[in-house]
């Protein structure tokens, strides 16, 4: 049995949790979230728990097992307290803005890089330590979108300059040497 899987998701209070089917939708003060699990997979709301049950041994059953069970108690937290990303801008003005909701971005390019968030996003800037936060409901949106902003300029090895997750450790390589004899 699966040791996640087997763990029952605990609903905390202002949360609604409906479960029709293989259809599970979660609401509460950060939103709403639907997703649909596979038929292999019982899914069962008792009381303020949700228990996540697999109907046979098979492998793929059991992985699909601690994976739904981990998806749905991410939806509970994300509806209940969200989740977020922070992005740290490093180098010689590099820089980022916030005009209105979107997010602009000065990294060493001739033109700026503006990015809209998607339904359920937001962000926020903090200009002293030009930090970018990335906000919202659901989990694997937000870490996508934190994604696509560290694409713009990744980090490189030798300055460490470029856009890079909060505590991330970046590989540095040392630099040409000297004039060799």
């Amino acid at each position: 049995m699966s040791r996640i899987g087997r763990l029952p998701v605990a609903v905390p209070a202002g949360v609604q949790v409906n479960v029709n089917g293989n259809e599970v939708s979660v609401k509460g003060p950060k939103g709403e979230l639907k997703r649909l699990f596979p038929a292999t997979v019982e899914i069962k709301l008792d009381g303020e728990q949700v228990i996540v049950a697999r109907s046979s041994e098979e492998a793929s059953v059991r992985a699909m097992h601690g994976t739904t069970r981990a998806l749905i108690n991410n939806m509970v937290v994300g509806v209940s307290t969200g989740f977020t990303k922070v992005l740290e801008i490093e180098g010689v003005g590099y820089r980022v803005e916030l005009d209105g909701k979107k997010a602009v971005l000065y990294v060493g390019y001739s033109h700026s890089v503006t990015f809209e968030p998607p339904v359920g996003i937001s962000f926020e800037v903090d200009t002293k330590t030009c930090q970018l936060k990335v906000s919202g409901s659901d989990v694997e949106l937000v870490g996508q979108v934190a994604a696509d902003i560290r694409k713009v300029r990744p980090p490189e090895p030798y300055k460490g300059k470029g856009i890079h997750y909060l505590g991330e450790k970046i590989r540095r390589k040392a630099g040409k040497t000297g004039k060799g004899k």
